[in-house]
């Protein structure tokens, strides 16, 4: 299956997501707090067109069990994790001037740049198989850290986001789809969707190390 198959090739990258110092020192509560600011801001704007093209892949795909899910997705974005984020930017103190002055780090920038790729130079099928990392991997994370949870109630409430049963239910089902569009799928348009899905793991985990050095261009 594509799903099974994906994450194998993915698995160094998910490890070192696993074990890298901004998840570990999240757990502890050490991480130092303008590192998580500048996660927050800059996955802002990764959720952002996140959800978008949940949008543009649902009129996309012909798909129609997909093309439902697809939409849910959005909507679910804009008014859960999306409406986190602004809690999150309550409790901060981040300004509206603040996210419009920050400049986008290059991995944000180039994360964002790839899913969009796949949706203009692949298909849907594509585009849909690299957006499945972000919700997975974070959901694996969540049910990690939630045994031993964090001191501090900030970075709790950020663990506690992805260890619910709506976010394992959420990726059983995106993973029966995936599953199901690669059995349909050409051999090349296979190869297409494990190639993107190993490309949004790698910058997944290039993520963590672009917040603890405030990257910048």
């Amino acid at each position: 299956m594509f799903t099974e198959l994906a994450r194998k090739k993915a698995a160094k990258y998910w490890e070192k997501s696993f074990e890298h110092p901004f998840v570990q020192s999240l757990a502890r509560g050490d991480l130092a707090p303008e590192i998580f600011r500048y996660y927050l801001l800059q996955d802002r704007y990764y959720l952002e067109h996140f959800s978008k093209l949940y949008g543009y892949i649902a009129k996309q795909t012909i798909d129609k069990e997909v093309q439902a899910h697809l939409q849910k997705n959005a909507e679910n974005l804009k008014q859960g994790e999306l409406a986190i984020r602004e809690e999150f930017f309550s409790k901060l103190a981040i300004s509206e001037a603040e996210i419009l002055t920050t400049p986008i780090a290059p991995t944000a920038y180039h994360y964002v740049s790839h899913m969009y790729r796949q949706l203009i130079e692949g298909t849907p099928n594509t585009a849909f198989a690299g957006m499945l990392p972000c919700a997975w991997l974070y959901q694996e994370i969540g049910e990690r850290l939630i045994t031993v949870g964090s001191p501090d109630p900030v970075y709790q409430c950020w663990i506690e986001t992805y260890a619910g049963e709506t976010a394992v239910e959420g990726i059983k089902k995106e993973r029966v789809l995936l599953d199901r569009l690669y059995e349909e799928s050409t051999e090349k348009e296979q190869q297409q969707m494990i190639e993107a899905f190993v490309i949004s793991s790698k910058l997944e985990y290039a993520f963590w190390g672009m917040a603890m050095t405030l990257e910048k261009w």
